[in-house]
């Protein structure tokens, strides 16, 4: 499988391309509003003193990292904030690596393709552990792989592109796998909103020092323009307390800093932005699942019905998830979303949807209509 190049931009390059009206299902842009809070805090910004248009600490904003540090039972010290959940998956990453611990990095199949991309760009040895129908990774598959030269064990719950939740015993013993071969969990929790069945669990709940867990505002408050995540590291007097410092450093020989802005704006939005917020968009979401899922069994297609996140696979016979098949679904059905195949061995028969637009009832129908 070639992680090399992105798949994304060349599938909604080429419906951008089309010579026909196109519903957009590629990338996991949410298509709602972004709180009141949040577009206040912007306005309200731009009227600010010359001082705030300067740069704020590297590690990000002390208000934003102690409002995070509370929400996640953890000390401000061990946040870092940084561009997005890319840049904190990446600082975890390489941060695992860098402990000289092992140079193999263990993923579930389907993954999404960054963390495979950015395992061949840190010249890492990759393994892939196929999950089960259901999408759920079975940690006695990952144990029977990992080894003393697993340097991380990267998962994401909610996870994308499968829909799975992963219940707290996978959790725990995904933990206990890290332990035991001195390894990182590194979490992305990034759709950590967006669990409909409430299995969900923070990795952070298992109070390791082998865990890092990730995450963004991208998703859950609708802004991945804004690129505000972060990233929870191991106390830095434990025994993997180096893992904080190297990211810090990595961070602003990097980046120099983050969006003073953007940050400014999510602190107001986390702190005044009240939780039917983000009930709506889940119950929008739940209805886009009842409604395209529907479709997809007219269709006579096999499919996930996600228990998180905002995605869902579907396998159509004798219709194979290629990325000739996608620009022919663009060309005809004028509906887009992935390969399978770019997201690995496990799901290559299989196409994703995103359903992150309004216009999912008509991509259904469509689809429908296709594959009558």
């Amino acid at each position: 499988m070639d992680y090399e190049t992105p798949q994304f931009f060349r599938v909604m390059q080429y419906a951008d391309g089309a010579d026909r009206d196109v519903v957009d299902m590629v990338s996991g842009n949410p298509d709602w509003d972004p709180p009141a809070a949040l577009r206040e805090g912007l306005r309200d910004y731009a009227d600010g003193d010359p001082e705030e248009f300067q740069y704020p600490p590297s590690v990000g904003l002390a208000e934003l990292r102690a409002e995070i540090a509370e929400r996640r039972g953890v000390d401000r010290s061990r946040v870092v904030v940084t561009n997005g959940t890319g840049e904190a998956n990446h600082l975890a990453t390489t941060g695992a690596l860098d402990r000289d611990a092992g140079t193999e990095i263990i993923m579930a199949d389907p993954v999404y393709p960054y963390y495979a991309g950015r395992a061949n760009l840190l010249d890492a040895d990759a393994r892939y552990v196929p999950v089960a129908d259901d999408g759920q990774l079975d940690p006695a598959a990952v144990d029977a792989v990992a080894s003393a030269d697993t340097a991380a064990i990267v998962v994401n719950s909610p996870n994308n592109p499968t829909g799975a939740v992963y219940p707290p015993e996978t959790i725990e013993a995904l933990v206990n796998i890290a332990e035991a071969n001195d390894a990182v969990l590194v979490a992305d929790e990034v759709y950590d909103h967006f669990d409909y069945t409430g299995a969900f669990e923070s990795v952070l709940e298992q109070e390791s020092d082998h865990v890092v867990a990730t995450n963004a505002f991208s998703k859950s408050m609708a802004i991945t323009g804004l690129r505000v995540g972060y990233a929870v590291f191991p106390p830095a007097d434990g025994p993997l307390g180096g893992l904080v410092d190297r990211a810090r450093t990595r961070h602003m020989l990097t980046n120099v800093t983050g969006s003073r802005p953007a940050q400014a704006a999510v602190l107001r939005a986390l702190r005044e932005t009240p939780p039917d917020y983000y009930e709506r968009n889940r119950a929008t979401l739940r209805e886009r699942i009842d409604a395209f899922t529907d479709a997809l069994d007219a269709a006579g297609a096999e499919y996930t019905t996600p228990s998180g996140s905002f995605y869902v696979l579907a396998r159509f016979e004798r219709f194979p998830g290629t990325m000739a098949n996608v620009e022919r679904l663009i060309d005809e059905a004028g509906v887009a979303g992935m390969p399978g195949q770019a997201f690995g061995e496990a799901r290559a028969e299989w196409l994703r949807f995103a359903l992150v637009t309004p216009r999912v009832d008509e991509a259904a129908d469509r689809l429908t209509d296709f594959f009558a």
